[in-house]
């Protein structure tokens, strides 16, 4: 089965979990991974306890007797479910491995969406949830979290894409489209330059190489490149655009219907 192949080629066994010394062990992961305000928690142990108990998702991925990836997802409208918290340790395709078996999941629970958020400013996820998953953003939420105080996230507004994966669907991204007007794109200091008089109907609105090193770097182009693709992306996606694709440069392809 393709979750037991994904952990097979990442190293690692996925499996939900039940105990309070697993969940205690997720929280240290995530702890690692964003290093959370006391106040700005991932997710608390009572909440994965009260999770777990109640039908939904907490599961991690071990290699060995090590926690090296876990996800923590609830139950939501019209046969979804909404993952809350995925962490891995990066670079191995733990993060493959266990949405495989989230999918896994969700189709053995009769669910047919798996729904999350992610900051459309990061190009690896967005690579990662539109062309390795086939998931597909559908709504723009302007500082969807409000102010987040990890070592991440701190620093800047919380806008995330709502990304949408239909289970039973092999969408094939529109990944090097024809005829499509550059709306965004990333300038010789890393910071966005924006096309604004276009009227084309399909649309690429970039992304920066890495905007995590540049809000350590430049928090001024930072902070830029959070506004530019507010409303650049978030205004073609009000407007009615779909994002249909995300290019080998690290593009959003949006249409304009």
């Amino acid at each position: 089965m393709e979750h037991e192949e994904a952990a097979a080629r990442a190293g690692v066994r996925v499996r939900e979990l039940r105990e309070i010394g697993e969940f205690e062990q997720v929280y240290r992961l995530f702890d690692e991974i964003w290093r959370p305000g006391p106040t700005n928690v991932p997710a608390t142990v009572e909440l994965m306890v009260g999770f777990a108990h109640t039908g939904n998702y907490v599961a991690g991925a071990y290699a060995g007797d090590e926690l090296v990836g876990a996800s923590v997802g609830f139950r939501a409208a019209r046969r979804a479910l909404h993952s809350h918290v995925t962490g891995a340790v990066a670079g191995r395709g733990i993060g493959y491995a266990l949405k495989a078996h989230q999918r896994w999941w969700c189709l053995e629970q009769g669910l047919e969406r798996i729904t999350w958020t992610f900051d459309p400013l990061v190009r690896r996820n967005a690579r990662f949830n539109l062309v390795k998953l086939g998931a597909r953003p559908e709504e723009y939420l302007p500082d969807f979290y409000g102010v987040m105080a990890d070592a991440i996230n701190e620093g800047d507004a919380s806008d995330r894409l709502l990304a949408v994966w239909h289970l039973q669907e092999h969408i094939e991204p529109d990944d090097e489209p024809r005829n499509a007007a550059m709306t965004l794109w990333e300038g010789p200091n890393g910071e966005p330059v924006r096309e604004t008089g276009d009227k084309s109907r399909l649309l690429l609105v970039g992304t920066p190489s890495d905007v995590e090193r540049l809000r350590r770097d430049n928090a001024y182009a930072a902070r830029a490149w959070r506004r530019a693709m507010r409303e650049t992306l978030g205004g073609a996606m009000a407007a009615g655009g779909h994002v249909v694709g995300f290019t080998t440069r690290g593009e959003y392809v949006v249409s304009i219907t």
